[in-house]
């Protein structure tokens, strides 16, 4: 995550799904808060906010908070955090900034880092985490690179979704076979039984679901009903 994409409409379809699978449940964020990157044009795709006829109808207060955020120039996650967005969250907003740290210590640092947000969202219900481009294997994932600060690797998505319902972010790549391979290959990877959520409008991206109930599948299955001309429900494979 970083400060620049909030209030764009990959922020907008976050929150929604998140505000309809959990509603009540007692929501951690872990942001993987990545310093902000002027360099590209990422997280300017705010335009669906005139078009309010189409988008507003999906979640009319998300809409709107979103929108008055944009629109004074507050966009931030502190901004997100200090708004009704996720009004009953708990959020885990240290800064991943790996590359202020000298390379001998990042990979003592990130421990350390991921240490407090562990400790921070503890009693949560369900856990979101939100790592700027996703997913890692292990076995890719250098702690002393400073690109580490954009990704999760599965061994910090097994600690935080030990014993509830976790939701990761990815951020589809250009994987040989497509996205929908992609997503089947996570699907694997990932632990237990995992529902995938593909929102295919402008830049690509994939929820990954761990650890659902009934209730959350029932709720997920309904928001993908919602939201059908924009993305799809993947169901786990058998």
């Amino acid at each position: 995550m970083q400060d620049r994409y909030v209030g764009d409409i990959g922020d907008f379809v976050k929150f929604a799904l998140l505000r309809a699978v959990f509603k009540g449940a007692k929501l951690g964020v872990a942001w993987y808060l990545h310093p902000d990157e002027c360099a590209s044009n990422d997280g300017r795709h705010t335009d669906y906010l005139k078009r309010s006829c189409e988008w507003r109808c999906f979640d009319k207060d998300l809409f709107d908070g979103l929108n008055e955020i944009v629109k004074t120039g507050s966009r931030s996650v502190a901004a997100v955090q200090a708004s009704s967005v996720l009004p009953k969250a708990v959020f885990a907003s240290q800064p991943l900034n790996i590359g202020s740290m000298a390379p001998g210590s990042r990979e003592s640092w990130r421990s350390a880092w991921f240490d407090s947000v562990c400790k921070r969202l503890e009693n949560c219900c369900v856990v979101f985490a939100d790592p700027d481009n996703g997913l890692v294997l292990d076995t890719n994932f250098q702690p002393t690179w400073k690109r580490s600060a954009k990704s999760i690797p599965m061994q910090e998505i097994e600690r935080l979704s030990e014993g509830r319902p976790m939701v990761v972010y990815h951020h589809n790549t250009r994987f040989k076979g497509g996205h929908k391979a992609e997503i089947a290959k996570w699907q694997d990877e990932l632990p237990g039984r995992v529902y995938a959520y593909y929102f295919r409008r402008w830049s690509n991206r994939t929820f990954f679901f761990m650890n659902s109930d009934c209730r959350t599948v029932d709720r997920l299955e309904g928001f993908a009903e919602l939201w059908s001309r924009h993305g799809e429900l993947i169901k786990p494979r058998p």
